[in-house]
């Protein structure tokens, strides 16, 4: 059986995160030791992008930064639905 891995605020865990998140586990630690509003930034950040390529990329940098502490992706604007009012 698979384990359970936390989701976002507003977003649901995607397949491709969740198979990275699931393949390390010190980024699965670190993955589930920040809020759910941390965790909706960085998967709203993967999810936002439009070419496939860019989107692995942002995957195996969440990936790396989770290793590394950060919290939250860096130098983006944040989660445009959570700025709606979406919870």
């Amino acid at each position: 059986m698979a384990k359970k891995i936390s989701q976002g605020a507003a977003h649901a865990l995607p397949m491709d995160l969740r198979k990275a998140l699931a393949s390390d586990s010190v980024a699965l630690l670190a993955w589930e030791d920040i809020t759910g509003l941390a965790r909706n930034e960085w998967i709203c950040w993967v999810i936002s992008v439009k070419k496939l390529e860019t989107r692995k990329l942002h995957i195996e940098r969440t990936v790396t930064e989770l290793k590394e502490g950060i919290r939250r992706p860096c130098c983006w604007g944040g989660c445009r639905h959570r700025q709606s009012g979406v919870r």
